[in-house]
């Protein structure tokens, strides 16, 4: 700890965002970045506590107050070494993790805890600007042949351990870009597709291998790849969609948020897309069904669409400004989160729940929506009833179901090789993250059950050794 009286000294300073009137017209990053003066002040707030609950806190173990003393002391190349250590690619993070860190720092206690995800974005940004991320070849080859179904976070994770660990890895991915959600789940705002790129061509130099389009299962069917490679890790995620079984569900008008994201990405990399399936806001007025992350990406790319108005509803209460007394740090807040999107123009609604959408013609122009509370019965169980009296129908001429996801995709490849699932529809692993099936691992959502992406980086990364200890035997 270079300045023991930081936490002190220097109050904490966010980055903050891009003026509302300017980012809404575009689909730039909307996150601002500190000078590098400012920067290193902020890194002289971290405290290097006795029990760093920073790092307790994070999924993948990043050596947080170890990488803030570099900063401070300006080492920025042993801070961005530190960071790697933990993590394959934290310009990712940096940008888009939830930062469970922060809400663990002990300066949380009073709201002010260390501006950690600003930092770490910070730190890569200056290390790839200074030349010091460069290819690590792997000096010596195993002879064994490793395939990665997937890319996302999870799925490149492993790659990257995996082929530093000497092995032959081959990435499989569906679509026609590497990055799974990163690339085209994530709206370009809050992540620069052009990060993602450079970071894979650094992998491609590194000797992993992508082969896009290619949908195993599919158009590659999975025997073939069993045959060809060594081990064979599912990093597929879980991309079924929850839905929502209400009268008026196929009305024209209704989407799941996913498909809607990806879509404005894809369209955002040049692609074309004809009017008839185009899901645009322009004009409209939009209902978003779900109240976490993905909804909000779903408030914010309507309003770059030029929606006429933007309303989310959540089923559950409206969560407390300030931690509830069962709710106690370091543990994760359950608390009111407001992301740049909201404040770019939404209504946000709690404690509600949709009985039924309604149109004419097949397509949608209603929706019947209904208060809710929750009380506990006699075992304790928590209890949804409707308030009587509170139903209301409200014009609506798009709705966005954003409820999460329920488990990876099981039609094709999981099918195909008859991979176990557990009673949640996720792949069925063991503690070694192998599958039912011979050589046959999984990492992420897939078993793990959808979460975050710093938490699907670790994954991967614990997969990752488990598959090299079974090619060492």
């Amino acid at each position: 700890m270079g300045n023991p009286k930081g936490f002190m000294e220097v109050g904490r300073k966010e980055s903050g965002y891009r003026p509302i009137s300017e980012r809404v017209d575009d689909y730039g990053e909307v996150e601002q970045t500190l000078n590098q003066e400012d920067r290193i002040l902020q890194a002289s707030r971290c405290m290097d506590c006795g029990i760093p609950f920073c790092h307790w806190a994070c999924p993948v173990g990043s050596k947080i107050p170890e990488w803030q003393d570099a900063v401070y002391k300006g080492d920025w190349k042993l801070a961005s070494d530190i960071l790697h250590s933990t993590n394959s690619f934290p310009e990712f993070t940096g940008r888009i993790c939830p930062n469970p860190c922060e809400k663990s720092c002990v300066l949380a206690i009073h709201d002010e805890a260390v501006t950690i995800r600003e930092n770490e974005a910070s730190i890569v940004e200056k290390a790839f600007a200074e030349g010091y991320i460069v290819p690590r070849i792997p000096k010596k080859r195993t002879g064994k042949k490793v395939a990665v179904i997937g890319s996302g976070p999870a799925g490149l994770s492993t790659a990257d351990r995996l082929n530093q660990m000497g092995h032959e890895v081959t990435v499989f991915e569906k679509d026609e870009a590497v990055g799974g959600l990163l690339r085209f789940g994530i709206p370009d705002f809050k992540l620069n597709k052009k990060v993602i790129d450079r970071r894979i061509e650094i992998f491609e130099q590194e000797g992993i291998k992508f082969k896009t389009n290619q949908y195993v299962g599919f158009d590659v069917k999975g025997e073939a790849i069993l045959k060809d490679f060594d081990a064979v890790v599912l990093a597929i995620g879980a991309m079924v969609p929850r839905d929502l079984p209400v009268e008026g569900r196929d009305l024209k008008g209704v989407h799941f948020a996913m498909d809607f994201l990806t879509q404005q990405n894809r369209v955002n990399r040049g692609a074309k897309i004809t009017n008839k399936d185009r899901i645009e806001a322009k004009g409209k007025n939009v209902l978003v069904i779900g109240g976490g992350d993905t909804g909000s990406d779903c408030v914010g790319t309507s309003n770059r669409q030029g929606a006429n108005s933007v309303t989310q509803i959540e089923i559950l209460p409206k969560p407390p400004k300030e931690r509830a007394e069962g709710n106690p740090w370091p543990y994760w807040p359950t608390t009111l989160k407001t992301s740049s999107s909201h404040q770019e123009g939404c209504e946000r609604k709690w404690s509600m729940s949709t009985k039924r959408f309604i149109g004419s013609n097949g397509s949608l122009e209603q929706v019947e929506l209904v208060e809710v509370e929750w009380t506990k019965d006699d075992n304790g169980t928590w209890k949804m009833n409707e308030v009587e009296g509170t139903a209301k129908i409200v014009d609506v001429d798009l709705v966005f179901l954003s409820m999460g996801f329920v488990h990876a995709v099981h039609k094709g490849l999981v099918e195909e090789l008859g991979v176990e699932t557990d009673q949640r529809g996720n792949l069925k692993v063991d503690t070694k993250y192998q599958t039912t099936v011979d050589k046959v691992f999984a990492a992420g959502d897939s078993h793990n059950g959808a979460s975050l992406v710093v938490t699907a980086i670790q994954k991967g990364k614990e997969a990752a050794v488990n598959v090299d200890k079974f090619l060492s035997k």
